[in-house]
């Protein structure tokens, strides 16, 4: 059987003999349990005296059949009691005894059915095309919500003696009819369609549930996406989700399916949007929407570059990218697929660039068993220095234990490059000391590993990552403050000094945009007291240069970039206090305005920027006051959310995004 859904599917179900197997089976140990569920209860139509006379006989015949133990009899004379006369639990020797009959309803509503077949006491006729079926508008206002309003309202049909309802099959209402007096429907592969369809119009909805869940058994790789349009157009939401998520787990099943080329465009770009796709490779991915489209090439290639905007091509193979993506002719020809492959190509050639990429065309989906989080390490209470590592899922909302570091430390600097690997370098150890270490984590593995440490001792460092270096800029070596710049190379494990900043800073606020690093606000003096200056280094020219100052002086806030723009987040604002001011640079502009404030005054907290959206973590209130808060700023709002607590309160943390092994994951709870 099939049934057209709204994008042109078809919604297919089995065979009609496993159906009729299922079915029949289904309906023989449905009557049998019926005849067994309903025990004839005498009370309800002999006296009382009667019933004990009919019980007495019954156990003096079943003592003259088989011996018993005393016990055994009792037990089978208070079985026979129970099931024969299905006592009540009031006793009729009582001066006022309430009755009740058990089977009144049923015995109602039989009775109602056979005066609705002599054609006695109906009050209206339900026409369906050219039947008409006499009924009481009483009992059909009872289960149906839709008959109820036309009988009870002024709407016109109230007062006709001969109602037309358009719309529905004859036989499908004449089934819901029949429900109607009996508490019964048959539900089978040819009139489910029709008889959810029907009982969904008519407010029949146990009925309508019932079929919800026959499609919902009946569900394979080959109707699921029909079940899903189809539900989606009668508004049954659970019976939607469940086959979105069968659609979603049995994704390499369906694209074999006749079924998926005739999906509707939009719900294809529901269905490999989703992170949940269960999907080995996206390679896979992209040659289903391909198999879709050289379906119905003449209809769907003008608006493909829509479906291909859904493919994470980032994530394809660069060899996939260029051997089997870069030449089709529907890439060459669309302007908007030529720059999604090369959005890919750029992810690939520019790793430490990634974060410039779309965001949900680089995110990877949960098969690949990598969560997105954000990862906090280390930092500072008012009692110890830490060495843990935590990852936070946003989307869970749950805190995870990574390898710890291999020591303590805060007030260091953390990178992440493009090729997901976790650089830790400098920092403070418990005893005051500066280190000069700079460590790499890798997220996979779960492991720390040493690698060539700075030239100079550094804490209160800003560190970047910038076309494919990192760089350590200023802070503190013990003594003094620091205005050297030094610069790693990946691939040759190896610090080169370059250009100084104008003025030696710790605690300054650092960002990469753009192919320059800037350098914002930071401590000059003794008391920490911080300065507006924004100093910018030109990677290409290696040389520094000064911008227009921040609207205020800071030290120890921190900076970030989100769609273009740099934002700097709190900080000791001079001599006054801590802040939860939040500004933004234009570069166009070279100038500075203020967003929406954070809701907490924040000293050295962490930052990290994921989906578009800025996560401030922890920080220092004021003098040992730590805060355990996570806050997020929606740029398209200009608010801030608290959304989540840390496991610890703690300031001098580094913060940053990375796609962590789920397995590598310790829950910290």
């Amino acid at each position: 059987m099939s049934a057209k859904s709204p994008s042109g599917a078809l919604v297919q179900l089995p065979s009609s003999s496993s159906l009729s197997t299922s079915a029949s089976s289904s309906s023989s140990s449905s009557s049998s349990s019926v005849r067994r569920g309903r025990p004839f209860r005498l009370r309800s139509t002999f006296p009382s005296c009667l019933s004990r006379a009919l019980l007495t006989i019954k156990a003096e015949s079943a003592l003259m059949k088989k011996p018993s133990s005393g016990r055994a009899l009792k037990c089978e004379l208070e079985q026979m009691e129970h099931a024969f006369l299905d006592i009540d639990e009031e006793d009729p020797s009582q001066d006022e005894w309430t009755f009740k009959a058990k089977d009144n309803a049923e015995a109602v509503l039989e009775s109602l059915n056979n005066l609705r077949k002599e054609g006695s006491f109906c009050d209206v006729i339900i026409r369906a095309v050219d039947r008409d079926f006499p009924i009481h508008k009483c009992v059909v206002s009872a289960v149906s919500n839709y008959f109820k309003a036309m009988f009870s309202s002024n709407l016109c049909e109230s007062n006709q003696d001969t109602v037309t309802i358009n719309g529905i099959h004859p036989n499908i209402l004449e089934e819901l009819l029949d429900y109607a007096y009996t508490s019964e429907v048959k539900i089978t592969k040819n009139n489910v369609q029709n008889l959810l369809a029907a009982s969904n119009l008519l407010e029949i909805l146990p009925v309508r549930d019932a079929c919800c869940q026959y499609l919902d058994k009946h569900m394979d790789e080959n109707n699921s996406l029909g079940i899903q349009s189809f539900a989606e157009m009668h508004a049954c939401r659970d019976l939607q989700l469940k086959a979105r998520l069968y659609s979603l787990k049995m994704f390499p099943e369906i694209v074999a399916c006749e079924e998926f080329l005739s999906v509707g465009q939009s719900q294809l770009i529901e269905l490999i949007s989703s992170d949940d796709l269960e999907c080995e490779r996206e390679e896979d991915v992209f040659q289903a929407v391909l198999k879709w489209l050289e379906f119905h090439p003449e209809s769907r290639e003008p608006e493909f570059h829509r479906v291909l905007a859904h493919v994470r091509l980032p994530l394809l193979s660069p060899y996939f990218l260029l051997d089997h993506v870069d030449h089709l002719p529907i890439i060459q020809q669309s302007k908007e697929c030529l720059r999604l492959v090369e959005e890919a190509k750029m992810f690939h050639i520019l790793p430490d660039r990634r974060s410039l990429c779309n965001l949900d065309r680089t995110r990877p989906r949960i098969k690949s068993g990598l969560i997105q989080s954000i990862v906090c390490v280390g930092g500072e209470d008012d009692k110890v220095v830490l060495r843990s590592v935590e990852s936070w899922d946003p989307s869970s909302n749950s805190w995870k234990q990574l390898s710890c570091l291999p020591f303590a430390v805060s007030k260091h600097g953390l990178v992440v490059s493009g090729s997901n690997q976790m650089y830790m370098a400098g920092g403070e150890y418990p005893d005051g000391s500066a280190s000069k270490s700079l460590w790499r984590f890798d997220p996979i593995l779960n492991v720390w590993q040493e690698l060539a440490p700075m030239l100079t001792a550094r804490s209160e460092l800003g560190l970047v990552l910038l076309d494919g270096y990192i760089y350590a800029v200023g802070g503190w070596e013990g003594t003094s403050r620091l205005d050297s710049v030094e610069r790693y190379e990946i691939d040759a494990n190896q610090w080169n000094y370059v250009a100084p900043m104008k003025l030696a800073v710790t605690s300054p606020a650092v960002v990469p945009h753009n192919g320059s690093i800037y350098v914002c606000g930071g401590a000059i003096l003794e008391d920490g007291d911080g300065i507006d200056m924004v100093q910018r280094f030109n990677s290409k020219v290696g040389a520094w240069e000064e911008l227009t100052p921040m609207l205020i002086p800071r030290s120890g806030s921190v900076a970030c970039v989100v769609n273009g723009t740099i934002y700097v987040l709190g900080g000791w604002h001079a001599s006054t206090e801590n802040t939860n001011k939040v500004e933004k640079y234009d570069e166009t502009k070279n100038s500075w305005s203020f967003v929406c404030p954070m809701h907490e005054r924040r000293y050295r907290p962490g930052v990290a920027v994921l989906d578009g959206h800025i996560y401030a973590m922890g920080g220092e209130e004021g003098w040992d006051k730590y805060h355990d808060t996570v806050e997020k700023y929606y740029p398209a709002k200009d608010s801030w959310e608290t959304v989540a607590h840390m496991p610890s309160s703690r300031s001098w943390l580094s913060s940053a995004s990375l796609k962590v092994k789920a397995d590598c994951l310790v829950d910290t709870s």
